[in-house]
């Protein structure tokens, strides 16, 4: 028997007035319903697909829907951008589904194909399964990646006419091996590039890269296929679309699907008895808050999905869950990651839909398309990183024009704090744009050497790869990578130039990651993330299971790992040190300075913290013995007058504490401008910057060559420090506090800090802003940075307080 449907604002009076939870609950948004607005289907469209649609319930498209379909049917690229639920796989299925029917009817029965490409191997198979639903089986639909057997992938080559793939399996195994794809690649008819909003930063640029490749080798075989993206509501979703297909594109914005009131609840945990670094207070962590309300709701039939930001957040939610509730009611409760398998998820999934499972604990692998529906509330333990992916998650309730409860729990973190006071900043703010460079050079020419591999680069090429093109190919001549002959370039190697691609970013080979005694392979890390995350004595989960890193052999890029179970998390510490390459453009804010352009930053993990895992309490340091790192990456950086310093009553001991402060603030913040996590950027800040001869604050973008963060942060400085500023002001601890000003990755332990003197520094800063939202100069409109790393470092680094804050 399914659970009863309670009204929202019910759910949370409950809630909020439990144990005397009330000034917990910092905002409450009511949100109205939204009625359904039908139209006819296409004449384009396959009488078997309507039929097919027709016995799954759907008797008419939403008027999105149908405009999807009419201006695919065009060739025109087109990218679907509504909110969840809002059936964008039945707008771009429906097209291509046809087509390939129509192509059934050719003499070797492919005479049209489709490739499909998904950021995770589980909505791959999501998609297949609904394809499967809509087409009749002579549409040969299948899976092509990495757990693909051998003897399939030949069949899936010379048979199949819809592919579900992945970008790093187009990138690897499909366009290298272009030639063994000769008949798919020579009727493509369409691309579909699902959930186009995760492709964001390097990872988003190195797609954009493969996309043009992809274009370029179907010309060669006489395709040109169309391009459907499909995409959470975004910004400039068109922007976006053309970004990553290198083609003009239309968007499908306006959402016709039915949508049931929403009640949406802003929530910060309770200040606990413990204390963090420096005796800071400390508040409840989201994922505790989150089993507490999780508890209630299912002991009120209200059936509720938790997101949190890892996979061990999502086995503790739903432990801690079951030992509140007890036998049997927590039976009712689980968890949902990845790392499942599938038929595991495909139960997991139906037992939610029939009402058997009351709650739910679970990563992102329920964010991106998979099919749920039916419930009455969702619970995201943390701020997910961008309002695309807050709305994406709290559309996963009130399916069916039902009412729905969301409620947003703040962790311990500066944005998290921010918004849940700052309620407009999520409500009255448009979602962010994706941002991506596809011309990062950083990223192009590894990509030209791939291309090249595949065909001969020739001068037709240029403007498909984008114009930084045409002064890499000398470049990569030097470097003995390629050959010029007869007015084409070719690959010089003998490995395969995609391998050398890192299209993830992840900065080289990744580390292996081995259970000692047994020898068995974990899993992986990325190269430039092996220092921080499994280092020697570092806490390592794995499928719910702890380790303990007994030894990271650098040489080996390998790590050993023991089977352990410590009552405590552990936190990398590490060393910054910044040089200015070369600023491409800088704007005066009165006396104060901004600036953007080209750095070098080494980085050295030198110590790891303990904390435990209940309180995130302090339980020791140990130090590490690591080489340093360097990136040569893009940076936003701002710097103030020896004069402005004693007008804001800072004097020169008080000014390391406040601009550490003012740069671990300001990084927690750039989030809510920038399709980042605070993870993607890092910082220093420096009382007298050798370069600029200022007391200077840097935010730089984690990977090689940039990723837009930075420049997006400079072209919304006025916005973005100001938010800094007032999270920090607002802050109800006295000293800072990690819902403020301390930073859980600083290097230097979170010291020196000083709250108070951060905030009369950004006042000094902001003395002298524009008043105009975009007036920080002649920076490239939508996240594009200009240029690449300059020359040689001039002068010494700068050694920042905050590393990667």
């Amino acid at each position: 028997m399914p659970p009863r449907h309670r009204p929202p604002e019910a759910l949370l009076a409950t809630l909020s007035a439990a144990r005397g939870r009330s000034d917990r609950l910092t905002h409450t948004e009511h949100l109205p319903a939204r009625r359904a607005r039908h139209a006819d289907w296409p004449d384009s469209i396959r009488p078997e697909i309507v039929a097919s649609a027709l016995a799954l319930g759907v008797a008419k498209p939403w008027a999105h829907q149908t405009e999807a379909m009419n201006l695919a049917k065009t060739g025109q690229t087109v990218v679907l951008a509504t909110g969840t639920a809002s059936g964008k796989s039945l707008g771009y299925l429906a097209p291509v589904l046809s087509d390939l029917l129509d192509g059934t009817e050719a003499r070797n029965g492919r005479g049209a194909t489709a490739l499909y490409l998904a950021p995770t191997k589980a909505l791959a198979a999501d998609q297949r399964r609904r394809a499967a639903e809509l087409a009749p089986a002579r549409v040969r639909a299948a899976l092509y990646d990495g757990d693909t057997p051998p003897e399939e992938r030949e069949w899936v080559r010379q048979y199949a006419s819809y592919v579900l793939t992945n970008p790093d399996m187009l990138h690897r195994g499909i366009l290298p091996a272009h030639a063994r794809w000769a008949s798919f690649l020579k009727t493509l008819r369409y691309v579909v590039v699902d959930e186009c909003h995760t492709y964001r930063g390097v990872f988003g640029s190195h797609v954009a890269q493969v996309l043009r490749r992809l274009r370029r080798l179907c010309a060669r075989y006489g395709s040109s296929p169309t391009f459907l993206l499909a995409s959470a509501t975004t910004a400039d979703p068109a922007v976006t679309a053309e970004r990553l297909t290198g083609l003009p594109a239309v968007a499908v914005t306006e959402d016709c699907s039915p949508r049931g009131p929403l009640v949406f609840g802003l929530w910060e945990p309770p200040l606990t008895e413990n204390v963090g670094e420096h005796g800071a207070p400390v508040r409840r962590t989201a994922t505790s808050e989150a089993a507490y309300l999780l508890t209630e709701l299912v002991e009120n039939s209200t059936r509720t999905v938790v997101f949190v930001r890892s996979r061990r957040s999502a086995e503790l939610v739903a432990l801690q869950t079951q030992e509140q509730l007890g036998r049997p009611l927590g039976d009712r409760v689980a968890a949902y990651r990845g790392g499942y398998l599938a038929e595991e998820r495909r139960a997991l999934e139906r037992d939610l839909h029939s009402g058997r499972l009351l709650g739910l604990a679970s990563t992102s692998a329920l964010e991106l398309g998979v099919d749920v529906s039916g419930l009455d509330a969702v619970l995201m333990a943390g701020y997910p990183g961008t309002r695309a992916s807050l709305w994406q998650q709290a559309g996963r309730a009130g399916r069916e024009a039902q009412g729905a409860l969301a409620i947003l729990i703040a962790r311990d973190d500066p944005l998290d704090t921010y918004l849940v006071h700052h309620p407009q900043a999520l409500f009255d703010t448009p979602v962010e744009a994706t941002v991506l460079d596809p011309d990062n050079p950083h990223v192009l020419a590894p990509h030209l050497c791939a291309a090249a591999a595949e065909l001969p680069l020739s001068e037709d090429d240029l403007e498909l790869f984008g114009p930084s093109t045409a002064a890499l190919l000398p470049i990569l001549e030097q470097r003995g990578l390629l050959r010029r002959r007869a007015g084409a370039w070719y690959w010089t190697r003998r490995e395969r130039a995609a391998d050398a691609v890192d299209l993830r970013g992840s900065g080289g080979s990744p580390v292996q990651i081995v259970e000692a005694e047994t020898g068995r392979l974990l899993g992986t890390v990325d190269a430039s993330a092996s220092h921080a995350a499994v280092h020697t004595g570092a806490v390592h989960l794995h499928r719910g299971q702890t380790y303990l890193v007994r030894e990271l052999d650098l040489e080996s890029s390998v790590a050993l790992v023991v089977r352990a179970d410590p009552p405590y998390t552990t936190a990398a510490r590490d060393i910054t040190s910044i040089s200015v390459l070369s600023t491409d453009t800088t704007v005066d804010w009165g006396r104060a300075r901004l600036s953007f352009g080209s750095v070098e930053v080494v980085n050295q993990v030198v110590g790891y913290l303990r904390k435990r895992i209940s309180t995130g309490e302090i339980l020791g340091e140990s130090k590490l013995d690591l080489p340093p790192r360097t990136l040569r990456t893009r940076a936003v950086w701002w710097s103030v007058t020896e004069d402005q310093l004693l007008d804001a009553d800072i004097p020169f001991d008080q000014l390391p504490g406040a601009a550490h402060a003012a740069e671990h603030a300001s990084i927690g913040l750039l989030p809510l401008f920038a399709t980042c996590d605070r993870w993607d950027i890092g910082g220093v800040s420096v009382p007298l910057h050798p370069d600029t001869q200022l007391p200077t604050v840097f935010v730089y973008d984690g990977h090689s060559g940039g990723a837009g963060f930075a420049e997006r942060g400079f072209r919304r400085a006025a916005q973005w420090l100001t938010a800094t500023r007032d999270a920090i002001a607002a802050c109800e601890c006295d000293r800072g506090c990690p819902s403020c000003v301390q930073s859980p990755k600083c290097g230097n332990g979170n010291d020196p800090l000083d709250k108070a003197a951060a905030v009369r520094l950004l006042d000094a800063l902001l003395s002298g802003a524009p008043e105009s939202e975009d007036a920080t100069g002649p920076v490239s409109d939508g996240g594009v940075a200009e240029g690449g790393a300059g020359p040689d470092p001039k002068g010494g680094a700068g050694t920042g307080t905050g590393g990667r804050g």
